[in-house]
């Protein structure tokens, strides 16, 4: 920890937000320099952090799953709110110095606070504290959808997520059925949840500045499960799900022929799930798939 005293208390919470000078003394103290194989851009802007904790909902109640915290930023401003921040961070020297910053810089707020080192591709719910309730994160840009469906996958206590990616990610994540962009990711996604744009954020509060633009998204896990989300369901439809997209020009009957075995086969589960043979992947929502999936089984 640093020997100067702690800096004031912002006049909007307990914690005093990390600004552009902060970020880089941060990081040139520790020798953390932002590597594109991590996708590390650091956020700088208190408002553009605020903006994320205010958009993700959350409030006391929540323990808040935070993918990637960096220098701390997000995390600074979810402890303001939030009853309890559980920190993921792959770096060790970014997961050993975050605990420091939290206790320089909001230390009526530190107990608040875990850090798990780990890879987010692989963290499970036995390597956290407590029963995470939400997901906010500034995400690896190079591995944010695998991460998200990960984490949705493995932790069913998360009833919401707020989180940043690229800008084209973010718009192939909540399109619709039937858009250009509409594809894998949209589809896995919504078999999860309810998915949404949550608005744009701009190159120049990150440092280093990224060569892309960022934006946020919003899934709400259904409240009721409109269909099985167990790890056998749910790889049976994400199968599926791959088969149509592999080759999106091809019909369906053409492309699912590899996945069921012919193209007569195909045809058949197609017409039991009742889809036009015809139709083309980019058009089926999730429950669509979900429903070719369960006629794969049927006789």
């Amino acid at each position: 920890m640093s020997d100067a005293a702690p800096p004031p208390a912002s006049p909007r919470g307990l914690a005093a937000l990390l600004g552009p000078a902060e970020v880089r003394t941060l990081a040139e103290e520790f020798g953390v320099r932002p590597t594109k194989q991590l996708g590390q851009n650091f956020v700088h802007d208190a408002n553009t952090v605020r903006r994320i904790v205010t958009s993700a909902g959350v409030g006391p109640q929540d323990t808040v799953l935070e993918v990637g915290p960096g220098l701390g930023s997000l995390t600074l401003a979810l402890l303001d709110v939030v009853d309890k921040v559980v920190a993921v961070e792959i770096d060790p020297r970014l997961a050993a110095r975050l605990p420091e910053t939290v206790a320089d810089r909001a230390p009526e707020l530190a107990d608040r606070l875990s850090v798990v080192g780990a890879d987010a591709m692989r963290v499970m719910p036995h390597d956290v504290p407590g029963e995470p309730t939400a997901l906010v994160a500034n995400l690896p840009y190079n591995v944010a959808v695998p991460v998200l469906l990960h984490l949705f996958a493995e932790f069913p206590g998360v009833r919401t997520a707020l989180v940043m990616v690229q800008s084209e990610v973010a718009d192939r994540l909540a399109a619709a059925p039937g858009s250009k962009v509409y594809g894998v990711p949209s589809v896995k996604a919504n078999f999860f949840g309810t998915v949404k744009r949550a608005g744009a954020v701009g190159r120049a509060v990150f440092w280093p500045v990224p060569q892309v633009e960022s934006g946020l998204v919003r899934i709400d896990r259904y409240t009721e499960e409109p269909w099985p989300l167990d790890a056998g369901h749910r790889r049976r439809v994400f199968e599926v799900i791959d088969a149509a997209f592999a080759q999106r020009r091809k019909t369906l009957r053409a492309a699912l022929a590899g996945w069921a075995g012919s193209p007569a086969e195909a045809e058949r589960r197609l017409v039991t799930a009742g889809i036009e043979p015809s139709t083309r992947g980019e058009k089926l929502d999730a429950a669509a798939f979900v429903r070719l999936a369960a006629a794969a089984e049927a006789p």
